[in-house]
């Protein structure tokens, strides 16, 4: 696999894209926006950024896309600086994205997605692109913190099953992906108590005094690189599988 296969289209040299076969793109979607005292604000894009990377460095023909920063974080702008988009602009980028790419030809996109409060936008915008585009084929891995705990061996989280804004899941993925940024010193959360089976909408200063949720102060570069190794593991079995069967629905219909 070329060189060419880690850089992002940012970087990418004109010759490098029109020789590396790429039929498919990867797309990740973050946000800006306060991740504690310990963590930088472009912890979503950076996680979500280092995922795209790693598949693609797995995958034959996988162009990755620059990476989005901005996301709706409307819920986190109690605590400064949140750069937040609407869900609605937020819709319309990722739609023209597609449109752009559906424009050269690359109609499989894999989105991944580093951030809870585009989860909206992204599920109404890929439906409603894809019914009026059934050719532009989209698959997404919604909340990688929720996969990626179900995929881990038992055991390895301590507290709130890794969960959390700026917690030990995502505390652990940023020791493995930029430790350099991570100040465990400045690490401090708490688990809210929220209600079980109905979801009471929240702004985030009223779960945390800290800007932070679950238990930063249990994150390890080991449960960080557990969790990477399964997610893109599971990402480059399921494009693999994917291109076999052209992007095709996993179970067809039976005549």
């Amino acid at each position: 696999m070329s060189d060419s296969s880690k850089k992002t289209l940012l970087r990418m040299i004109g010759h490098e894209y029109k020789s590396g076969g790429y039929d498919k793109a990867v797309l990740a979607v973050g946000s800006t926006e306060y991740h504690g005292e310990h963590l930088p604000y472009g912890t979503d894009t950076l996680v979500a950024e280092h995922i795209a990377r790693e598949v693609s460095s797995r995958v034959n023909g996988l162009l990755v896309l620059p990476s989005l920063p901005f996301g709706m974080s409307a819920h986190y702008s109690s605590f400064p600086v949140a750069v937040t988009l609407s869900t609605e602009t937020l819709m319309r980028v990722l739609k023209e994205v597609f449109d752009s790419l559906r424009s050269h030809g690359l109609n499989r996109l894999l989105i991944v997605n580093g951030h809870d409060g585009n989860i909206p936008a992204i599920g109404a915008a890929t439906r409603e692109y894809r019914a009026h585009h059934p050719d532009f084929k989209i698959a997404v891995l919604e909340a990688w913190w929720e996969t990626a705990g179900q995929l881990v061996p038992e055991g390895t989280f301590e507290v709130w099953g890794g969960l959390g804004h700026a917690g030990e899941g995502e505390t652990s993925m940023m020791l493995r992906v930029a430790p350099s940024l991570v100040d465990l010193k400045k690490a401090k959360g708490v688990v809210p108590d929220l209600p079980l089976h109905v979801q009471l909408i929240w702004t985030f200063d009223e779960l945390t005094p800290y800007g932070a949720t679950g238990d930063p102060t249990k994150a390890t570069k080991e449960k960080g690189r557990l969790m990477s190794d399964a997610l893109v593991s599971l990402l480059v079995e399921f494009i693999e599988k994917m291109d076999e069967r052209d992007w095709e629905l996993l179970t067809p219909f039976s005549s």
